[in-house]
């Protein structure tokens, strides 16, 4: 009886913690101003960008009857490009592209870096090794260029970029969750759900996943920034999602040459890729310091 119930509330444990670490971090994110702004910068900019376009109706082809590098207006809010199309309507279609594979590329990274990282401090001895030694080897290998050279190879479409960005990008992540694994298998409520015979699938799922998500969603904040980035530089390259398709990044590609008779071509999607980087930079520094361990205990 005495053995069950330690069990019972060695399992209540986890759920504790959670509990606890979730509430801690929402108050101390609210705390923190310069993270909390740009939470709130990123909400109306996804909402604007996704839903933008269901509002203005102008699409990002449509070639104006008022002609190329036509001026600010009501019609055209930020003027039109070169070949006399909307360009507010190409900021908002090309932020939803350029945003969506920064969304898209966090996501599979986090999918291969969570599973590669946690199978690895789990399962330890061969599993660890190989999985482990994979990792550190792609750590070595420069990562834009990785990503310059499996797209010229592979292609250019949406779809391959959000790949390509995202298996450039998730060992960062797999070491924080195997370092978080290994600690967290200690705790006596694994220990206890491993007495209890939960198989080692339940006791990821239930017992340690819950745990390192905290860590998982500073990680993919980051993620996000650098895969933002990493498309913009590409589309500036050439080597990324190519026209009639917008990005913020072939957007400042196709801006270059217009930059003394049309600087806003460039000076749009240069500060939306700025800021939106920025922000996601804040708020993952925001959620690190939230994270920490003395807050949770307060």
């Amino acid at each position: 009886m005495t053995t069950a119930r330690n069990i019972k509330d060695s399992l209540s444990q986890a759920e504790v913690t959670k509990k606890k670490r979730q509430f801690a971090v929402l108050t101390h994110l609210k705390q923190n101003k310069v993270a909390f702004i740009s939470f709130i910068f990123l909400i109306l900019v996804h909402i604007i960008v996704f839903l933008g376009p269901f509002a203005w109706h102008v699409t990002p082809e449509q070639i104006s009857k008022d002609g190329s590098l036509v001026g600010w207006s009501l019609q055209h809010p930020f003027g039109t490009d070169d070949l006399g199309r909307d360009v507010f309507s190409r900021m908002l279609h090309g932020g939803r592209v350029t945003l969506l594979v920064g969304l898209c590329s966090m996501l599979f990274s986090l999918i291969i870096g969570t599973f590669i990282g946690a199978c690895a401090g789990f399962l330890g001895k061969a599993v660890e090794a190989v999985f482990m030694r994979i990792t550190e080897a792609m750590m070595a290998i420069p990562n834009f260029f990785f990503v310059l050279v499996a797209l010229t190879v592979l292609g250019t479409s949406p779809f391959m970029v959000i790949i390509v960005i995202a298996f450039s990008s998730w060992m960062e992540i797999a070491r924080i969750v195997y370092g978080e694994t290994l600690k967290w298998k200690e705790y006596e409520f694994v220990e206890a759900a491993n007495a209890s015979g939960a198989s080692t699938a339940r006791i990821m799922a239930k017992y340690i996943l819950p745990q390192i998500i905290p860590s998982i969603i500073v990680s993919g904040t980051l993620t996000i920034a650098w895969a933002i980035l990493t498309e913009s530089a590409i589309s500036y390259l050439g080597l990324g999602i190519q026209p009639p398709t917008a990005t913020w990044g072939n957007m400042l590609q196709n801006s270059q040459q217009y930059i003394w008779t049309a600087p806003i071509l460039g000076i749009l999607p240069g500060i939306a890729i700025t800021l939106v980087v920025l922000a996601y930079n804040f708020l993952g520094d925001g959620l690190r310091d939230a994270l920490d361990p003395r807050y949770v205990n307060k």
